[in-house]
């Protein structure tokens, strides 16, 4: 979804969202980990799963970052487009689609 993908340059980005991203941020596959989140619009933090994920690290004008693992940045939105660094659909916890669904809404 990003504009720019750091330091790649076999892959074309789709330019959805105002972002900058760098793949693997949190290193490869065997160092995939869980995370408990404070996501702006839900009211208790949100277990995450990331695997293989990549980070946003750099946020254009208009683009909303709703979490953060430390520094990096792994939700945001621009408009009615929903970036995650995580998956969402492994867990039993909706909350995060439900954001999305609100959002369409808007």
């Amino acid at each position: 979804m990003s504009r720019q993908i750091e330091g790649e340059s076999r892959v074309k980005p789709l330019g959805l969202m105002d972002i900058r991203i760098g793949r693997n941020a949190f290193g490869p596959q065997r160092e995939s980990f869980e995370a408990d989140l404070e996501v702006q619009g839900l009211e208790q933090p949100y277990r995450a799963v990331f695997i293989r994920a990549p980070a946003i690290v750099g946020v254009g004008k208009g683009v909303q970052v709703l979490a953060r693992v430390g520094e990096a940045v792994v939700a945001a939105r621009q408009k009615n487009v929903l970036a995650l660094a995580f998956h969402p659909e492994l867990t039993d916890d909706a909350r995060i689609h439900q954001l999305f669904l609100k959002m369409l809404e808007a």
